[in-house]
């Protein structure tokens, strides 16, 4: 079963084809970085606007690459829920526009569950049930995976995402935007050791996340350095910032799986790709015997294969849409459209 899949919750606009959940026929990702990095960061406005520019184009390139058209895949998932709501619109209109003159089932498909399920794509071996940690720049999940289309959440961040904490340490170090890629290729040269940062916890929630105050702690080491003229070595920041939040994610992560009995942990999302994450989760998972899934960089970004795969699945349960399907800002992993 090939399905068409499109991706358009943030600033980059990607449609894929993918069979049967596992295969990637062809993955098409327009990126709008370097747009918004004049800005600091993303901008709604421009990011919908620019989906409207490229999505024909994307999805028309995808279909050709993968030897399809409309009318020759199985079925159209799109990515409803979560992300900036302009952008979602956009994909999810035109979705369905496809499925309605194709005659194509529609898939509306959950962002977060689509980060779980890229690791499918690269590892035929991988099933639920599995410990997922999600870690992108709008959210800090550990997640139950208990089948192909059922989850429990078990932890979350309180405050700000790991993602969204990286780029605001980096926007107060003087680092371009995003951040995470900023500070990640500072970590080699830097000492991880070299500051003393805070590790944050949840009082009463011990599975929960709190990056806020870690976050503050970096400005405000940043700030009073300018204040007396002094400049801070900006390698062994990141290098010590890095490894605080790569510490944090995987010791909540760890416990949250022996105490839940779990031998496999799944890494997912755009933080996914940081080194000092993926080093420590290797570190810790390797002393307990635990089973560590870690997708290639190529998908820990957001991409249309991920929303393919798990497209797939969903499709599986009969959990389509009709055309008054429309997208939502905000919504929980565990919930059904």
């Amino acid at each position: 079963m090939d399905i068409l899949a499109i991706e358009s919750s943030c600033d980059e606009t990607a449609a894929a084809v993918v069979r049967d959940g596992r295969r990637i026929l062809s993955s098409v990702v327009h990126t709008q970085v370097e747009e918004h990095g004049r800005y600091g960061g993303v901008v709604p406005e421009i990011a919908s606007r620019r989906h409207i520019e490229q999505i024909a184009a994307v999805v028309e390139r995808a279909l050709c690459e993968a030897g399809h058209t409309v009318y020759s895949v199985d079925a159209v998932a799109v990515t409803a829920a979560p992300g900036l709501i302009g952008a979602l619109l956009v994909g999810v209109n035109f979705a369905k526009g496809l499925a309605l003159a194709a005659k194509k089932p529609l898939v509306p498909v959950h962002h977060l569950r689509g980060h779980l399920a890229a690791n499918y794509l690269c590892f035929p071996e991988l099933v639920p049930p599995f410990l997922g940690l999600i870690v992108s720049g709008g959210h800090s999940h550990i997640v139950e995976v208990l089948d192909y289309t059922e989850y429990r959440v078990i932890g979350r961040t309180r405050d700000d995402a790991a993602g969204e904490a990286f780029d605001k340490a980096a926007r107060a170090m003087g680092l371009p935007y995003p951040g995470g890629v900023s500070i990640d290729r500072l970590t080699p040269e830097g000492n991880p050791q070299a500051f003393s940062l805070p590790a944050p916890h949840v009082s009463g929630s011990e599975d929960d996340f709190s990056f806020s105050g870690l976050k503050t702690a970096v400005v405000n080491l940043v700030h009073n350095a300018r204040q007396k003229g002094e400049k801070l070595p900006a390698a062994d920041l990141a290098a010590s910032f890095a490894f605080r939040v790569a510490d944090i994610l995987s010791e909540h992560t760890l416990r949250a799986a022996k105490r839940l009995n779990y031998r496999t942990i799944v890494l997912a999302g755009g933080v996914s790709a940081n080194s000092t994450l993926r080093r420590r989760m290797q570190e810790v998972c390797g002393e307990e015997g635990i089973s560590l899934f870690l997708p290639p960089l190529s998908l820990c970004g957001d991409n249309a294969a991920m929303i393919g795969a798990q497209g797939y699945y969903q499709l599986q349960k009969g959990y389509t849409a009709d055309m008054d399907l429309n997208a939502s800002a905000c919504m929980e992993i565990d919930r059904e459209f």
